[in-house]
Formats: structure tokens, C-alpha cells, sequence
């Protein structure tokens, strides 16, 4: 029995990109926020959608633990959320409807809800938290549980009364992150994510978060959680919460889930000067800004830390692009950036946008070329999205018609009037895609005639797909004049 259940709207089944990657992640946000109540004194378990097949899968969970309250509160920290996906969306109303006919309060908390509250209210949502949301649903939860209705004094909630839509304004972000507690771990059934891990790819890693927010200003990059503030666990917090999985379930590897890693001034240092007085070994991966790594002896301290590789927003080998986006970064610096990275043994991957506003094919070859050059380690590319709140969404909203949402991450559907058309975005994917790959088995093949002892068997099978590539270039590069 339990008073609360805590669920989430992410199920990796109903994302064929991420389930073929098999990279899964247990859903942070949703365990920090039901540590928080737990430790308030509520009896609380954990629903985890993320391997589960339908959400009708709930309702054994339901009848077991018969709950007061259906939270259903998604992960912040997992860019996937942010993109408002229409499965998840469908997928968080069942998990509603499901909810009111086992007579739970159902308290809702995600980007998309943050964004589009109306719509989950008209779907039978009790009530929709605005931004980040513990010390809100404490609230509410206490407010609920001893009667009381002043519900508008509880900043940060949405909610309905006589067919009128309430909202009491967002509340201020929590500055202080450590004196949240850890995570509960303890609900998630970690074995099943370690099998998946260790079958897939050899190795265990698991997710954590150093910072919230993110106060650089690219103006398609929504936060409806965090906002544009940025506050910083300290690193010994951080280190007690490594130490702890690395004793519970042995994990060798973490990806640092922060929109930024290591912003605040020293942090870095500290966290690697900590993790040698610790003697942890661990490797793990980020996302950073180019500007960022470039700044003191960031990148001589993340390779001495255990960094592995880091992952940076290139976006676009066009200065136009980048200045129209208010990246605030240039192409010199990524090309910059990467050179350090490599020197100092870290893979770099690149996250590269197609379909801007305003994109030539002289932009795109800018970014092919730039991509060819760094050849990175890894690349992300994907089209551009217009997300609610964002400057880009005010610019193309009026032309989101019948379609403003992608189904799944790999949708790539151009959704607004760009110089090319939605196919040839689409196309121009899979060829920036395969060009790369051919370059990287390219290079792989060239290890192997200087020595081939020292070729992994991922390095192996990269260099036989290169002939599976050859060809798949050209038929694409024809497709592509043909849409131009």
C-alpha cells in the first residue's frame, strides 16, 4: 500500500529510435520528486513506464498499492521530454483516464503539460504543476490531504473550477540543490536497466544531474522546467551520489544529464581535484558549449576526471545560422574545441540542426563541410523544432497548422516554410548521416591496413558497413538533387 504513485509519460516501446538504441535511462526527475515526498513523511512507489509495453500495465499497480494520488510527473533532466512527442502526450492521457477510474487525484507535472495545461485539465487531469515542481506538490498534496481548498494560494498550479481555468503563476526555482535528498534509487528496478546496458553495450551507466536551468538564450531551445536560471550541486554532493551507486550496483559509466556541465566558475577542478582524493575511477559523459570548454583548463580537467566524450551543440557550421539562433558561439570555436578535445583523448560528438530559418544550400555545405572536417566521434542530427515559449515558435506559429508536434524523436518532419521542402529535410538527414559514416569506416580501414590488432570490433563492424554505405550515398544524393 501506498498513498502516492509516482509514474511518468515516457515509454521507450513508443520511441523506435531510442528503443533501437537501447540507451535506456531511469527516469531521474520523477524519482527526485518522489524522494522529496517520501521524505516529507507521504508512503509513496513508483510506476516506471519507461520498459513497460502500454500503460494499461498501471492498473495492477494501482489495485496493489490503491493510491490516494496518481502523480505523473516526467523527467526534466531527459531532453525527450521537452519535445512534447504526441505518443507520450496520448500516452500521459490513458495514464489519466486509467487514474480517475481507480478514484486517484491525478496531479500532473512535464514540459508539455507546462506548456499545453488546458489540454490535460480537458483530459481529466485534477490538477497541472507549472515548472519545477516539488516544493509545489508538497503543498498541494498537504492541501489535499487535510481539506483545505485555498488552492490559489499554492503558486505554481493549474487547475479547473466551474469550467474555468485557474493558474496562480509560476513559482521562484529552488537555488539551493543540496539540500534536496538523493534520488530514490531504491524504486527503480536497476538489475533490468544493467541487463539491458550490459547485453547491449558492454557496460553499466546510469544518469545523474549536477545543475538545473540554463541561462544561455538560444532562442529554440525551450526550458519550461528550469527556466533560464542555472543553479549548481556542489561536487562533493555529486561524489556522494556517485559513490553510492558505484557500491549499490556497480556502475562504471554516467551520463551527467545537466543542459550545461561544470558552468559555475571552478567547479570542474574541485569535482576532479575530489574524485582523485576519493580514488573513484568512472567514466562519463556531457554536453557542453564550445565557448565553455575553451575557458581555463576545463578540458584538462574533464580528461584527468574520467571524461569520455562530450557532447556539443555545433548546430550549424554557418556563422549566419549561429548568429540567427543567438547561439552566441562561432564556427572557429567548435573547430577549436574539437582540436583540444582530441588532443587530450576525449570523443567529441556533435549535435548538428538542419532547417533553420532562413537555411541556403550554401549553409548546408558550410555544416557538411565543418562536419567532415572535426570528424567527430559521434553526431546528433536532427531538424529543426519549434517548441512553446521559444522566440522560434513566436516566428513560425502562425504557419504550424494541422501539425505541431513530431510523433516520436524520429519523426524529423519539417512543420514550418523553409527554402526546401519537408522531404528533402528529411532526406538530407539520412545522406549527412551516411557520408559521415562512410568517412568514419574510411578511417577505420585505414587503422586496419597500418594495424589491424589494434581495431576494436565496433571499429571493425563501422569499417565493413562503409561498402553498405557507398552506395546508399549516391542513391541519396540523387534524391536530393531531384527534391531541390
Amino acid at each position: 500500500m501506498s498513498e502516492v504513485l509516482f509514474t511518468h509519460s515516457y515509454f521507450y516501446k513508443f520511441d523506435p529510435k531510442q528503443l533501437k538504441s537501447k540507451q535506456f535511462y531511469p527516469p531521474l526527475g520523477t524519482i527526485y520528486a518522489a524522494s522529496f515526498i517520501r521524505d516529507s513523511g507521504y508512503e509513496v512507489s513508483l510506476f516506471d513506464t519507461n520498459l513497460k509495453n502500454d500503460p494499461i500495465e498501471i492498473i495492477s499497480d494501482l489495485k496493489n498499492h490503491n493510491p490516494k494520488y496518481l502523480i505523473i510527473y516526467d523527467d526534466g533532466f531527459n531532453y525527450l521530454t521537452k519535445m512534447c512527442l504526441l505518443k507520450m502526450r496520448k500516452a500521459a492521457f490513458k495514464l489519466i483516464e486509467i487514474g480517475k477510474k481507480y478514484n486517484c487525484k491525478v496531479i500532473v507535472s512535464s514540459s508539455d503539460s507546462t506548456d499545453q495545461y488546458e489540454k490535460y485539465l480537458d483530459n481529466g487531469a485534477d490538477f497541472v504543476l507549472l515548472g519545477e515542481a516539488e516544493i509545489t506538490l508538497l503543498e498541494l498534496l498537504n492541501s489535499l490531504k487535510n481539506s483545505f481548498s485555498e488552492y490559489p494560494q499554492i503558486k505554481g498550479i493549474t487547475y479547473k473550477k466551474e469550467g474555468k481555468f485557474i493558474n496562480t503563476g509560476r513559482r521562484e526555482i529552488l537555488n539551493n540543490l543540496d539540500n534536496l535528498p538523493q534520488p530514490a534509487w531504491d524504486l527503480i528496478n536497476v538489475d533490468e536497466y544493467k541487463n539491458i546496458w550490459i547485453n547491449k553495450h558492454g557496460y553499466f551507466a546510469l544518469n545523474i544531474a549536477t545543475t538545473r536551468g540554463c541561462p544561455f538564450k538560444c532562442n529554440w531551445c525551450a526550458k519550461p522546467i528550469y527556466g533560464n536560471r542555472y543553479n549548481s550541486r556542489s561536487p562533493e554532493n555529486v561524489l556522494n551520489e556517485i559513490e553510492y551507486l558505484i557500491n549499490e550496483f556497480g556502475i562504471n559509466y554516467i551520463w551527467f544529464c545537466d543542459d550545461i556541465f561544470g558552468l559555475k566558475p571552478g567547479w570542474v577542478k574541485e569535482f576532479n581535484r575530489l574524485i582523485k582524493d576519493r580514488k573513484l575511477v568512472f567514466k562519463y559523459k556531457i554536453q557542453s558549449r564550445v565557448d565553455l570548454l575553451l575557458q581555463e583548463d576545463t578540458i584538462e580537467d574533464l580528461a584527468q576526471s574520467g571524461a569520455d566524450i562530450v557532447w556539443v551543440g555545433a548546430e550549424s557550421g554557418s556563422q549566419k545560422i549561429l548568429d540567427s539562433m543567438d547561439k552566441g558561439t562561432s564556427v572557429e570555436q567548435i573547430y577549436s574545441a574539437a582540436k583540444l578535445l582530441k588532443e587530450k583523448h576525449i570523443k567529441i560528438g556533435l549535435f548538428l540542426q538542419l532547417g533553420y530559418l532562413g537555411e541556403t544550400k550554401n549553409d548546408i555545405e558550410k555544416t557538411l563541410k565543418m562536419l567532415l572536417d572535426i570528424m567527430p566521434d559521434d553526431v546528433g542530427i536532427s531538424i529543426s523544432y519549434p517548441l512553446p515559449g521559444t522566440k522560434f515558435y513566436g516566428i513560425v506559429k502562425d504557419q504550424l497548422k494541422e501539425k505541431t508536434n513530431w510523433n516520436d524523436s524520429d519523426d524529423l518532419d519539417l512543420m514550418y516554410q523553409n527554402n526546401f521542402s519537408r522531404e528533402y529535410y528529411k532526406k538530407l538527414h539520412r545522406f549527412i548521416h551516411k557520408k559521415f559514416r562512410r568517412e568514419q569506416g574510411i578511417i577505420f580501414i585505414k587503422k586496419f591496413f597500418n594495424n589491424p590488432f589494434t581495431l576494436s570490433s565496433y571499429e571493425f563492424k563501422k569499417a565493413l558497413a562503409t561498402f553498405y554505405y557507398i552506395p546508399q550515398i549516391i542513391i541519396y544524393k540523387y534524391w536530393l538533387k531531384k527534391l531541390q
